[in-house]
């Protein structure tokens, strides 16, 4: 089963200027106010989970992530830590 990183904003283009931050580049979007992706390895989730909280001042998105199926976690401050952690001790692979 694949995890899942997604990405709500009710500000357009909010979730495109962070894309466009995190990956270095210009992203285009279908949906300015939602974006998803699949990661096959869960531990690859840590680096965007860690530039959304180091940048979550500057852009008002939330982040969800499905570890499994049909069960989504709200990613914050107060929890993201915890969530990196887990997810290497979960998956040490």
């Amino acid at each position: 089963m694949n995890t899942i990183v997604s990405l709500y904003s009710v500000k357009k283009d909010e979730i495109k200027k962070f894309l466009s931050v995190f990956f270095g580049k210009e992203i285009f979007l279908k949906n300015p106010l939602h974006w998803s992706m699949n990661y096959e390895n869960p531990v690859s989730m840590a680096d965007i989970i860690g530039t959304f909280i180091d940048n979550n001042d500057k852009f008002q998105i939330n982040m969800w992530i499905s570890l499994d199926k049909g069960y989504y976690i709200n990613v914050t401050e107060q929890n993201a830590d915890n969530i990196i952690k887990y997810l290497f001790e979960r998956y040490p692979y």
